[in-house]
This record gives structure tokens, sequence and C-alpha cells, in this order.
């Protein structure tokens, strides 16, 4: 049967995108962030899963205001990279897994689950930049994407405790696929930040040092948080946080922390990346 080995929850910050497009890297400004991103690429060659499940957040790209799901699943062929105002971004093609992303949608569906089912799908900096993050440059992405999109744009969002029973949902979901596959789930956006208003730039480093550490400890914790909490602690778009726990409600209750990296400022916005195996 397909099974999860592992989950990581990593931000999504476009600029990041952009430092790796653009070949600079190496700079001073971006060095020791990319430093921090070789051991979880060699990791991801190791382990060489079959499958990733990305929950991100679309922004307002593939997705109009008009019409926000606040769960939805691609389950389309390939999701070619959003153009965002700039132009697409210059990586590759993002190859799906139709079959099993139709058993996760009736699985999740079945389960109480209302998922918008998304048969064709733009996908922007939330998704791709994660990508670029565990996998680097390439000219093909190691392995089959399964999109799995959630509202954290507009109110009223779901809460972090919905998000972790969906992850618990997942979980059943995969281990009741018939071909055995590999699986990580990835969970990101995030961590601490504020793009607008008088708070913009906000970065709350101790918020985000206990968020890693009840990730991985105790993370029945977190799932008290409500949004006024992200806000108040994490700055508005601190939000973007609940995805980590529909990964971490993936995966098993001892799962094991093998790492974690952490860098501020990335653009205007903290950095965060962990690891989690079952």
């Amino acid at each position: 049967m397909a099974r999860i080995i592992a989950g990581i929850g990593t931000s999504h910050v476009p600029a990041i995108g952009v430092a790796a497009d653009q070949g600079i890297t190496d700079q001073p400004y971006w060095k020791p962030l990319f430093e921090g991103y070789g051991p979880v690429r060699q990791w991801m060659k190791q382990i060489r899963p079959d499958v990733a499940i990305i929950v991100y957040n679309d922004h307002c790209v593939a997705l109009s205001p008009a019409s926000i799901p606040t769960f939805a699943i691609g389950v389309g062929d390939e999701f070619k990279p959003a153009d965002e105002g700039w132009g697409p971004r210059p990586v590759p093609v993002v190859k799906g897994d139709p079959d099993f992303a139709w058993h996760l949608a009736e699985s999740l569906i079945l389960d109480d689950f209302d998922l918008t089912i998304m048969n064709q799908l733009e996908v922007d900096h939330g998704l791709t930049v994660p990508l670029t993050i565990a996998c680097g440059q390439t000219s093909e992405w190691p392995c089959r994407v399964v999109p799995l999109e959630v509202n954290v744009v507009l109110y009223p969002q779901p809460s972090g405790r919905r998000c972790f029973a969906l992850g618990r949902a997942l979980a059943r979901a995969v281990a009741s696929y018939p071909q055995d596959l590999k699986v990580v789930v990835l969970g990101t956006g995030g961590m601490s930040h504020q793009i607008h208003g008088e708070r913009a730039g906000l970065i709350n480093r101790e918020w985000d040092t206990a968020f890693l550490d009840n990730l991985t400890a105790d993370p029945q914790r977190l799932l008290s948080l409500n949004h006024v909490d992200y806000m108040r602690d994490a700055g508005a778009e601190g939000i973007e946080l609940i995805m980590w726990l529909i990964m971490r409600g993936a995966l098993n209750d001892d799962a094991r922390e093998i790492y974690r990296h952490y860098h501020i400022p990335a653009s205007n916005t903290a950095a965060g990346l962990i690891v989690l195996e079952n």
C-alpha cells in the first residue's frame, strides 16, 4: 500500500524562487539561507519519494478572489507554473498523479471533508518555491505532485484544528491506496511575517521557534491557536502556518525531527524549514 514516509514544513517566500532563478544564491544576502537547504536536498535524493502532496495556498493567481474554496485538490496530469505578473517561473512543469489524486479526493470527501476538485490548475510560487527548496534547480522534478490548496487569503480561514484533522484523514486516504508508493507531505507558508499595514516587516523569532518545537514534540498545543493568536504574534500572513498542521496531522504521533533550518530575513519574512520522518 501507499505510505507516508516523511513531512516537510517550509516557507514559500517568492523572493527565494527569484534568487534561485537568477542564480544569485551565492550572494552574501542569500548564501546563509540557501546553504541550509543543502541537507534537505541530499535527504530527498536518498529517500526518493514517488509522490509529494504539497499543501499550499494560491495567491489569487489561479483562483479569483471572487471564488476561493476552503480546500481544493488538483487531479490533473500536469500543472504549469502560473504567471504572477512578471511571467511564469522558468522551472519544469509539475507532473501530477491523477489516479492517486482522485483516490485522495474520493477518500477525503467520503471522510466528510468537502474538497473542490480542480481538473485544471496553474501553480504559483506557493507550490514551486517549496519544490525548489527541496529539490534544487533541475530540468525535471524528481517526483509526481498532488497539489492541496487551503484558503488562508480570505476570512474565514479554516482553523488549525480542522487542518490537523484533515491531515489525519489524509493519512487514512494514503494508507488505503493499494499501489506501493512512498509519499512525502509538504506543509508550506509562513513563518512569522506581515507584508502590509503599520506592522509590515514583523518577524517574531521566539514565536517561530516555539512553533517549530511544538510541531515536533507537542503538536496538540498548536491546535488551540485561533486566528487572532496567529495575527497578533506571527503577523497577518502568519496564518499560513495552519498548512503545516495538515502535514503534521498526516504523520505519526511519534514522528521524529531530523533537520531544522531557520533564517531571517528572507525578503521581509522569517524563513523556516523542518523535516520529520515517520
